[in-house]
């Protein structure tokens, strides 16, 4: 098999024949909006632009505004039909980091209620 001589049929499941390419135009303006998200993070973070304790909520918003980003623009995520396994797939994803970051929490905070008490000499 010669370089030129590629299989164009063999797809991942999901991925249609008729399905859209991305042109660099939806790739430049996920790069700006992707851009412009983590500046808007720095300056929110560093500035007194919002109050203090609004701060945290704001980074948090951010942050899935810039996830939204990344999936629309460079994981081509949409709604329709033919991405149900791609949305499934992320929803199974998510419940996976969410159950190891529960489970991670839950298993720290009952060791750190059963911990014995620190001898006083050890103490600084």
């Amino acid at each position: 098999m010669d370089g030129d001589d590629r299989v164009f049929d063999d797809r991942t499941p999901g991925v249609e024949e008729y399905e859209p390419t991305a042109t660099y135009l939806s790739y430049t303006a996920g790069l700006g909006l992707a851009v412009l998200l983590t500046i808007m993070s720095f300056v929110v973070a560093q500035t007194n632009l919002l109050w203090s304790p609004g701060v945290p909520m704001g980074l948090i918003v951010l942050a899935f505004a810039q996830i939204g980003v990344h999936l629309v623009f460079f994981l081509h995520l949409g709604s329709g039909p033919d991405h149900t396994n791609n949305v499934v797939a992320l929803a199974f994803g998510v419940l996976i980091v969410f159950l190891v970051i529960t489970g991670s929490v839950w298993i720290i905070a009952n060791l750190n209620a059963n911990m014995m008490d620190m001898p006083v000499h050890l103490q600084h």
